[in-house]
């Protein structure tokens, strides 16, 4: 069951986290009817999710027969080991993260133009530093290898978001569970103290 508590309502601050998150997982249905995952890079431009690879296998196969598709995006920050809760039981053992669902149509990109300029986004994603000519389709060294590669376009249809950040606990608890995360000091446990108190309702300044 999803727990609402969990839920991610603002549409900025979940397309910031598509912007920042560069890999997630295709679902796509195969030929025998079974759902097959694909893990890769992925760019979120003008309001669709593109990703790119070969003309040829299978994922490319399954979505020319069913172009249904889900998309996931997620970013473990922290695990939460048991102990900072209680120092008996298993259960309190957690993790923090964000995820984002999408549902969509998958369409092939021909259009040599709109290929260029998705695939030029992914290049600002993925290398922000430049060093590199800016991709042209009607630079005819660019022209063979837009050409030789799929683009494929994700019009989204239903996009929802979950982030866990201990939303749900108690107020004693997230301090403990803060502290250990500041003693800790792993690369991300900075980030998620600050993230917990973000989202927690005890930490929320009231308007």
């Amino acid at each position: 069951m999803r727990r609402k508590e969990f839920e991610v309502m603002d549409q900025e601050e979940t397309l910031n986290f598509m912007h920042e998150v560069s890999f997630g997982v295709l679902g796509s249905i195969g030929e025998d009817g079974w759902p097959q995952l694909t893990p890769l890079n992925f760019v979120y431009y003008e309001g669709c999710l593109y990703f790119h690879g070969s003309h040829a296998g299978q994922k490319m196969k399954n979505l020319k027969s069913d172009n249904r598709v889900t998309f996931s995006v997620a970013k473990e920050y922290a695990i939460i080991p048991s102990y900072w809760s209680d120092p008996k039981l298993a259960c309190p053992a957690t993790a923090f993260f964000k995820s984002v669902l999408i549902k969509g149509h998958a369409e092939l990109v021909v259009d040599l133009k709109q290929k260029a300029a998705a695939l030029g986004a992914f290049m600002q994603k993925l290398q922000s530093e430049g060093g590199y000519k800016q991709i042209d389709p009607l630079d005819v060294d660019y022209i063979p290898q837009l050409k030789a590669t799929s683009v494929v376009r994700i019009d989204i249809s239903e996009m929802s978001a979950k982030y866990k950040f201990g939303q749900n606990m108690q107020e004693d608890r997230m301090e403990r569970i803060t502290e250990g995360l500041v003693e800790r000091n792993l690369e991300l446990d900075a980030e998620t103290a600050a993230l917990m108190k973000a989202y927690c309702p005890h930490h929320r300044q009231q308007p």
